[in-house]
């Protein structure tokens, strides 16, 4: 006989599962249908996007600076440190040993006496303790005691720290690596910008970015009402100009690119002065300038609010600097960025 079984039913949570993914698709096609299409930059507003991301990356690139310098530095002093734990330890073992050829010779002589065995404990403290209720010890042995005691704090103690430098150390190495992405993806997104231009719109940016490059290269009108504020000022003002049409490239230093604090930092150190690397750090050094008319040529000037940016003031209003990712090394007018302040070195 043929089956008459009912067919089985969807359960009550399978049919609302497949409602509701039905509803919202439905939702998304009448969305698409009715959004209307995204509305191509114009080439303007691609640059004013871009010049705005280059800023912002600009701003990571100080503080991947600021990370980088950090670390140099922990893992110079992590070094010093684990050589003189090594030295420290090498003099202990000196004086461990002399307690030995002590407890050696007194075996020889018939035996090591109580005096010698708690010298030879592995707990100095505890054997000061006990020693001083046996009244059987030299001054000698009590000094070389005392040595060793001191010998073991101060390695423990230099352990402590490198210990906590390598933590440090590791932190700051996370830092550098997410300020490096960072300044990676504003880069990346300012180069998605770019190519949604047209090939006839990519190379009229082009060209104005080369016109801007090639007319504030060349040799401007800086004026003479600025004379160097100094000697190393006007050396490293020297030294910046050698490097005019050099490009911008994050995290450089030179001599064949920089960013913007490379720039006045590998100035500063032609002329044998030796500044900070970043710019934040730079801001806090030598005498601070108030005014635009106050500054001298080869003072240092900076821009935004949060300091991201340095240059070297080069007299008449005009500011030397390394500008952004696509610029070189150049002049610019001072008032083309929002001035901070300037600091004498």
């Amino acid at each position: 006989m043929a089956s008459h079984r009912r067919p089985k039913q969807p359960s009550r949570t399978r049919v609302t599962v497949l409602t509701t993914a039905a509803a919202a698709a439905v939702a998304l096609s009448a969305n698409a249908a009715n959004a209307a299409p995204s509305e191509k930059l114009s080439k303007d507003e691609v640059k004013a996007k871009v010049d705005k991301l280059y800023e912002q990356a600009e701003q990571a690139t100080e503080k991947y600076n600021g990370a980088k310098e950090k670390q140099q530095k922990l893992q110079k002093d992590i070094s010093t440190i684990q050589d003189d734990v090594a030295r420290g330890q090498e003099e202990l073992n000196k004086l461990r040993d002399g307690l030995g050829s002590l407890a050696t010779a007194q075996y020889r002589s018939g035996g090591i006496d109580a005096s010698v065995q708690l010298f030879l404990s592995s707990n100095p403290d505890d054997y000061l303790d006990k020693a001083s209720t046996l009244d059987q010890l030299s001054s000698q042995q009590v000094d070389a005691l005392r040595k060793i005691q001191d010998k073991q704090r101060e390695l423990a103690q230099e352990r402590a720290e490198a210990t906590e430098k390598l933590k440090d150390l590791a932190a700051t190495r996370t830092e550098l690596g997410n300020k490096k992405q960072e300044v990676q993806g504003k880069l990346a997104a300012a180069q998605k910008l770019l190519n949604t231009l047209t090939a006839k719109e990519k190379a009229q940016l082009a060209q104005e970015q080369q016109r801007a490059n090639r007319s504030s290269t060349e040799r401007v009108d800086l004026g003479d009402d600025a004379p160097p504020a100094s000697g190393r000022a006007s050396a490293a003002f020297s030294a910046a100009q050698s490097q005019i049409g050099k490009p911008y490239v994050y995290g450089a230093t030179g001599p064949s690119s920089f960013d913007c604090s490379g720039l006045t930092s590998w100035a500063y150190a032609q002329a044998g002065v030796s500044i900070p690397r970043t710019s934040e750090a730079q801001a806090n050094i030598g005498t601070r300038i108030g005014s635009v008319g106050d500054l001298k040529v080869g003072d240092l000037v900076f821009f935004y609010g949060d300091l991201h940016h340095v240059g070297l003031y080069a007299g008449n209003g005009q500011v030397l600097h390394a500008p952004h990712t696509g610029a070189v090394v150049r002049y610019e007018a001072i008032g083309n960025m929002p001035f901070q302040f300037g600091v004498r070195v």
